[in-house]
């Protein structure tokens, strides 16, 4: 099975959120082809969660994981951090008060 490249799965994740009326854009634009993601999930109360794709190399699933959470300057800087590591790495802001990012939707999750 084939994946799709990374500016695909990133327009399809925004049309997805834009459906839900979900407020999110494109914070660092990324390899088109084969750049990891970062979602951000901005609550809007100085507080939030950084999402990254995780590869369980046993299992061979791939799965949304926790990189940071806590107070949003924190995670400003975990995200800088991993953007010298990684120049290629898309960077997507969800600004939801209820904490929705549908990354554990059928079609995101997997």
């Amino acid at each position: 099975m084939s994946r799709l490249t990374s500016d695909i799965w990133v327009s399809a994740y925004l049309t997805r959120l834009r459906l839900s009326d979900i407020p999110a854009f494109v914070v660092a634009r990324g390899d088109s082809t084969a750049g990891a993601v970062l979602v951000k999930l901005n609550t809007l109360d100085g507080q939030g969660i950084v999402f990254q794709r995780s590869f369980d190399l046993v299992s061979g699933v791939r799965n949304w994981m926790e990189l940071v959470s806590g107070d949003e300057p924190d995670l400003d800087v975990a995200i800088s951090r991993q953007r010298s590591f990684d120049p290629d790495l898309w960077v997507i802001e969800v600004e939801d008060r209820e904490g929705r990012h549908l990354l554990d939707e059928p079609g995101l999750s997997d």
